[in-house]
């Protein structure tokens, strides 16, 4: 997401907490990219995490002095710059900090000592007030579907509009189409994986588990012989698991879901949660199906759900809507929007002196920017 934004605007400076050129394959390489100072603590995968009480002060401490336009890219603290008063500031935000708000119960309750619970608790408290203060600084919101724009209104106080993110649907199409179901996504508790598991060891069906993270490992102990993982793997490899897969099957509440698209872009029906991106991205009982429930509930739609009776092109031609150059056509007229808005506020202001005209950019992802699958 954020390198597609980077393309949109080439002569954009970019800001980020952290960089990573490695991570990023050199697509920035040629860039000004500017960070701060948790730069010099060079951060680590494993060592991020006992770091993240001082993003809010490194995404403050970025010096955006004399922009016309910053866009920031934030699933946490990226929306907490501090621009100039003059400066228009759009934030795409792909969700309002997740532990903060709407995952901090389920945070804290993975937390089995009282103590670091309670002190979490407390951590959480702040960033909370943090988070709505800065998200008052931000012109005009922007975000990935109609659950994060909810969210958005509710925890901010804040209209979004939904600009769908970019899926790069030409890399997909249908091929041959084998006996496994996929799951693709990163192995966290907050998925809730082990419902997809749970239902392929009841149906002794064949599932193919794709990502890595945390949960490896108690997924693999649970998994019966039908249920195999991949890890991570590459985009090739990701395109033929999908195109020749029964379905795809998501199991989390997602904001948008990318995946469910590159499913349908290779001409395959997606099973998935009745919640979030998959009610804006399935077309119920035309390119999949929607579920709610455990696993049993899941078990069962897979019995019922006839996936060769799905037309793969209504698969495709529904994934074209969400299709890279859908998104690298609507963020420019948001933005080109925000400015309209200010010059408008400004029609009765006397003239200002010439400013730097181009867009920055600032981002926090774990380890910075890096590239990868969005």
């Amino acid at each position: 997401m954020f390198l597609e934004i980077c393309d949109l605007y080439p002569d954009a400076d970019i800001f980020s907490p952290i960089y990573d050129e490695k991570g990023t394959e050199g697509r920035l390489a040629h860039r000004r990219v500017h960070t701060s100072f948790l730069q010099r603590l060079k951060p680590t995968a494993r060592t991020f995490r006992t770091l993240l009480p001082l993003y809010p002060a490194a995404i403050e401490s970025l010096d955006l002095a004399g922009y016309d336009v910053v866009i920031s890219s934030s699933s946490a603290w990226a929306h907490g710059v501090i621009c100039d008063e003059q400066t228009v500031h759009v934030c795409y935000c792909h969700n309002p900090f997740r532990y903060a708000w709407n995952e901090r119960r389920r945070a804290l309750d993975e937390r089995g000592d009282p103590v670091s619970r309670a002190v979490l608790g407390a951590l959480f408290r702040r960033w909370r007030v943090w988070d709505w203060v800065a998200a008052q600084r931000v012109d005009r919101y922007l975000t990935n579907s109609q659950t994060t724009q909810a969210r958005i209104r509710s925890f901010f106080g804040r209209h979004a509009d939904v600009v769908h993110p970019p899926v790069r649907t030409h890399r997909f199409a249908p091929a041959v189409v084998g006996d496994h179901y996929v799951v693709l996504s990163e192995l966290m508790s907050h998925k809730r994986i082990d419902s997809a598991v749970k239902a392929f060891n009841q149906l002794r069906k064949p599932l193919v588990v794709v990502g890595g993270g945390p949960e490896m490992g108690r997924l693999r102990r649970m998994a019966g012989p039908t249920v195999t993982f991949t890890g991570r793997v590459d985009d090739a490899q990701v395109g033929r698991l999908l195109s020749s897969c029964k379905a795809l099957v998501v199991t989390a509440t997602e904001e948008f879901g990318i995946a469910a698209v590159e499913a349908q872009a290779a001409g395959r029906p997606v099973l998935a949660r009745s919640e979030g991106g998959a009610l804006e991205t399935v077309v119920g009982g035309v390119t999949g199906a929607l579920w709610s429930g455990g696993h049993e509930e899941l078990a069962d739609l897979i019995e019922r759900f006839d996936t060769s009776a799905v037309d793969p092109d209504d698969c495709v031609r529904n994934a074209a809507r969400f299709d890279a150059e859908v998104f690298r056509r609507r963020l420019p007229e948001a933005v080109e929007e925000a400015l309209e808005q200010r010059a408008d506020d400004r029609a009765q202001s006397a003239p200002r002196e010439p400013r730097r005209r181009l867009a920055g950019g600032a981002l926090f992802y774990p380890n910075g920017v890096r590239g990868g699958r969005p």
